[in-house]
């Protein structure tokens, strides 16, 4: 069973629900590290995110503005996108386009191919 996304007291988590997404981003390249598995992240605007090797798994993207982001090696197994904004965007390809579809419409946790 999944878990339920959290809002977490975690400063990094924290920075990205402030919406300081360079501030992630530079900290992240500097090494630091967080644990963003089953995030509450719904209604964020993440375009700027620096997503590559995140696992967002099992996190909550419900109206969030992901547009122009590539996804391809970010863990996104479990997570939902229900009206999420993807406009460009480049998904895991382990993800097929009807759980894709699923999970904009009907906000279904997306499953992994395998």
């Amino acid at each position: 069973m999944q878990d339920k996304p959290q809002i977490k007291d975690d400063p990094m988590y924290q920075l990205l629900k402030n919406g300081k997404i360079k501030e992630f981003n530079k900290r992240t390249a500097a090494g630091e590290t967080s644990d963003l598995r089953n995030s509450d992240l719904r209604g964020l605007d993440l375009r700027e995110l620096n997503v590559e090797g995140l696992n967002l798994s099992g996190s909550y993207f419900h109206q969030a503005d992901l547009r122009g982001l590539d996804l391809r090696k970010t863990n996104l197994e479990g997570a939902s996108i229900n009206g999420a904004r993807i406009a460009g965007s480049f998904l895991p390809v382990q993800l097929s386009a009807e759980e894709i579809n699923l999970s904009l419409q009907h906000g279904t946790r997306m499953r992994y191919k395998v």
